[in-house]
C-alpha cells in the first residue's frame, strides 16, 4: 500500500477508521518555521462533523497532538508527526452487515487486493476519516506558503443542486476579495461566496438525509500568489501533481483547471488567454487555462474544480453480495453517516492543494523557498 505523496515535502498517512489513531509524518520542511496550532485547530474544525444534519452523528474532538519536528512554536527541521485519537467510533453498527459488499464503496476492492486482512470498520484505511492528518499537516504547508504571500480558499461552488457565485477567475482584485470572504468564513458556517444561497443548500442537503440517500456537489478552489514559474513540464506539471492529490480525496471522481471541459466547445481564439503588461508584469487579460500554462504556473490565480461523487452509504436498501457466502443479498446499512460530504471536504481540498504547491516550490527552488519573503 502507498502511503506516502511528495518528492521534496512529503507526507506519509497512517491509521484507520476504528482504529485507536490516525495520523501523519510531514518531512522535508527546513528549521524555524512558525507552526501556530491554533490556525491547525480552526482548520480541522472546518472539517469535523457536527451532527447538525448535514454529516455523521459521529463527532469526534479531532485534536492535533503534534509529536516531534515542533518546539516552541517552530519546526526544528526533522520530521514533524502528528497524531488524532480516535475516541467515538461505534464497530459495533457494522457487524451485521460485515460480509456484505457496501456499494459505492472499497470494500470489494480492498478484499480483492487485500484478501480479507484490510481492517473494514467504518471503511478502515479507505474511510473520509484519513483526511483529518492530512487537513492537519496541509494546515501547516498552508501556514508557510501564506508566509510567502501564497493564499489559498474553498467553496463550494454547489452541493445538492444549490449553485453558489463562482470564483471571478478574469478579475484578480474581485477574487482576492471572494477567497477572503470564504477564508474569513467561521467553521459552523458553509464555505460560500455568497452567503444568501447557504440556508436553501443546508435545506437541500437535509431533505435528501431525511429520505435516506445523499448528495454530491462541486468543490472550487482559487491560489493567489503563486509565481510564474513553478512547477514541471510533462510529469510533475502544476495539474498533474495537484490532481494525484485532490483524486485522493475520497469521493473526488472528477478535477478540472480554468475552463475545464468548457474548452471542448471553444475556439482557439475564444480559448487563449491574451497577454498584456500590468505595472511592469507580464498578465494574461483572461484566465482561461486557471493560470497554468505547459504544466508551469503563469503568475495569474490558479483556479481549479473537483466533483465530489454522493456519498456511497445511504440508508436505502440496496442490491449487493455476500462475499464469503457468494450469494446475491440485500444491504441496508446501519449507524452514522454524511448525506453529503461537499461541505466537509472543502477545507480537505485547500489543505491537500497547500501540501501539493509546496512540494511543487521546493522541488523548483529548494527549501530556501519556504522562508518567508
Amino acid at each position: 500500500m502507498k502511503n506516502t505523496f511528495g518528492s521534496s515535502v512529503c507526507l506519509t498517512i497512517f491509521g484507520e477508521s476504528h482504529g485507536p489513531a490516525i495520523g501523519a509524518v510531514l518531512d522535508g520542511l527546513c528549521a524555524g518555521l512558525p507552526v501556530d496550532e491554533a490556525f491547525i485547530a480552526r482548520q480541522m474544525d472546518k472539517r469535523r462533523a457536527r451532527g447538525d444534519g448535514l454529516s455523521t452523528g459521529r463527532t469526534e474532538a479531532d485534536q492535533v497532538r503534534l509529536l516531534s519536528g515542533v518546539l516552541n512554536g517552530r519546526t526544528t527541521g526533522t520530521a514533524i508527526a502528528l497524531m488524532i485519537e480516535n475516541k467515538a467510533q461505534r464497530s459495533g453498527d457494522y457487524a451485521k452487515t460485515q460480509d456484505l459488499l457496501r456499494p459505492g464503496h472499497a470494500d470489494f476492492t480492498a478484499y480483492a487486493k487485500y484478501g480479507g486482512w484490510q481492517d473494514s470498520r467504518g471503511g478502515g484505511h479507505f474511510s473520509g476519516r484519513i483526511t483529518a492528518p492530512l487537513v492537519a499537516a496541509g494546515a501547516i504547508c498552508q501556514q508557510v506558503l501564506a508566509a510567502k504571500g501564497i493564499t489559498i480558499a474553498t467553496h463550494i461552488r454547489a452541493a445538492a443542486g444549490v449553485e453558489d457565485l463562482p470564483f471571478a477567475a478574469d478579475e484578480p482584485a474581485l477574487l482576492a476579495r471572494q477567497a477572503a470572504a470564504v477564508s474569513a468564513a467561521s467553521p459552523e458556517q458553509l464555505a460560500l461566496i455568497d452567503p444568501a444561497r447557504e440556508e436553501s443548500m443546508r435545506a437541500a442537503i437535509r431533505a435528501a438525509g431525511a429520505e435516506g440517500d445523499s448528495v454530491g456537489g462541486i468543490l472550487e478552489t482559487a491560489v493567489l500568489g503563486l509565481p510564474a514559474g513553478v512547477g514541471e513540464p510533462f510529469f510533475d506539471s502544476v495539474e498533474s501533481v495537484l490532481s494525484h492529490l485532490l483524486f485522493s480525496i475520497p469521493a473526488v471522481k472528477g478535477v478540472e483547471f480554468g475552463l475545464g471541459f468548457g474548452f471542448a466547445g471553444l475556439r482557439g481564439s475564444q480559448a487563449n488567454d491574451p497577454f498584456r503588461m500590468e505595472a511592469g508584469r507580464v498578465v494574461t487579460a483572461t484566465n482561461h487555462n486557471g493560470g497554468v500554462n505547459g504544466g508551469i504556473a503563469n503568475g495569474m490565480p490558479l483556479v481549479f474544480r473537483t466533483a465530489v461523487k454522493p456519498t456511497p452509504s445511504i440508508y436505502k436498501p440496496q442490491q449487493t453480495v455476500d462475499y464469503v457466502a457468494k450469494r446475491d443479498a440485500q444491504l441496508q446499512i446501519q449507524g452514522r453517516h454524511d448525506p453529503c460530504i461537499v461541505h466537509r471536504a472543502a477545507v480537505v481540498q485547500t489543505c491537500a492543494a497547500a501540501l501539493g504547491l509546496l512540494d511543487l516550490l521546493t522541488t523548483c527552488e529548494g527549501t530556501r523557498s519556504q522562508k518567508e519573503d
